[in-house]
């Protein structure tokens, strides 16, 4: 028989008090309380080493767990997560084996518990966005917060067609390139975009009209599969409103310029007007002054972006609890063994899936929600549907 419980502090207060007192040996009172012997020395070296609190149960949980990470795991994780801290777990766990090929890795949820724990992961919230256009009219308070870009009206020159593709950082007004396009394509822009990116970075945002191959009015979110792509690489693609174009007033007034200088006045087809063009952009940059500079050139006032355009060959890193699913090429998503259309938009995009409620999932593209799927039903409903 061991200690009653319901009292089990009191009796071994009640043991130690009549030990102390002297009236009974240590053996007798262990019979009187229904202990062994073993237990009555117990309590009675830990009285004698400890006082009153030593009586007292001790925590039963084990003093080491074997799962436990160590210190200096945990610091290293941190260090690696504040040295890149737009990074997941996944690449953190790649960057962590390398860094330390000897020792054992922590698996990712591991890694985001202790992040999260650390408080260095931010919880995915969805965005008060607009869902069937993405007009968010963001203000530029530094160079590459915002890139404008538009097709302007094409002309003739020696029977070739001139179709300039224009893009300009809206706060310094730098003109990033004026190329003339053979093709409109989303795929022909997108190569501008990357000869543009790994020579000046990513900006935040880039803003145009609602034309192709910028946006199409009946797909997810108005994307196409080149603002998708933006969106990919962690820009937002913002959109004026339909028939606003001084929304894009700058813009549009160097197009004017440029109507006014160059269209229409140079022979010899697309490669002369290219040339002039060229040499155009050149003293608009660095010679003309703008008012709305205070005077200054815009290459004075432009500088290159801090968020370096890296190979796109990478996938979109989700929450640790998404389920993640590439987009298939005609625009379906696999699940469960079933395909679902989704979008063409978005096809080859790696994409992930919330679990929301019954059978029901959020797909996301990066960081905007894109609409629900349901598991038994095998559907998508677009976002734009649910508003």
């Amino acid at each position: 028989m061991g200690w009653k419980e319901s009292s089990v502090l009191e009796q071994r207060k009640s043991f130690i008090e009549e030990y102390l007192n002297g009236n009974e040996d240590l053996k007798s009172l262990c019979i009187k309380y229904g202990v062994s012997e073993k237990t009555g020395h117990k309590w009675k070296k830990r009285f004698i080493e400890k006082g009153v609190s030593g009586l007292s149960d001790k925590s039963k949980a084990p003093l080491k767990c074997p799962k436990q990470l160590d210190e200096d795991t945990v610091i290293n994780l941190i260090m690696l997560k504040l040295a890149h801290p737009n990074w997941g777990p996944k690449k953190l766990l790649i960057l962590y084996i390398k860094a330390y090929p000897y020792k054992k890795p922590p698996s990712l949820s591991t890694i985001h518990r202790v992040l999260s724990k650390a408080g260095l992961i931010k919880k995915r919230r969805i965005r008060n966005i607009s869902m069937s256009k993405l007009t968010n009219k963001l203000e530029a308070k530094e160079a590459n917060d915002v890139w404008t870009v538009d097709f302007k009206g094409w002309w003739y020159s020696n029977r070739e067609q001139c179709l300039p593709l224009t893009i300009r950082d809206l706060l310094s007004r730098y003109i990033l390139d004026i190329k003339l396009m053979q093709s409109g394509t989303a795929e022909a822009v997108k190569e501008v975009f990357k000869t543009l990116f790994k020579k000046y970075g990513l900006p935040k945002v880039i803003r145009s009209d609602n034309g192709t191959p910028f946006a199409c009015v009946n797909s997810l979110l108005g994307l196409t599969s080149l603002s998708a792509w933006w969106i990919s690489l962690g820009i937002t693609p913002d959109r004026i409103k339909p028939g606003c174009p001084y929304e894009n007033g700058s813009h549009e007034r160097m197009h004017a310029d440029l109507a006014r200088e160059v269209q229409g006045k140079i022979s010899g087809g697309i490669t002369a007007n290219q040339i002039a063009i060229d040499l155009w952009v050149k003293e608009y940059n660095t010679l003309r002054p703008h008012e709305a500079l205070g005077m200054k050139t815009p290459s004075e006032v432009y500088k290159k972006s801090d968020i370096p355009y890296i190979d796109d060959s990478f996938e979109l890193e989700y929450p640790i609890t998404f389920l993640t699913r590439k987009i298939t090429k005609d625009g379906y998503i696999r699940i469960n063994g079933q395909q679902i259309m989704v979008s063409s938009s978005i096809r080859s995009m790696q994409v992930g899936l919330q679990f929301k409620e019954n059978n029901e999932y959020l797909l996301w593209l990066a960081e905007f929600p894109l609409g629900i799927i349901n598991t038994e039903r095998y559907c998508f409903q677009n976002i734009n549907s649910l508003q």
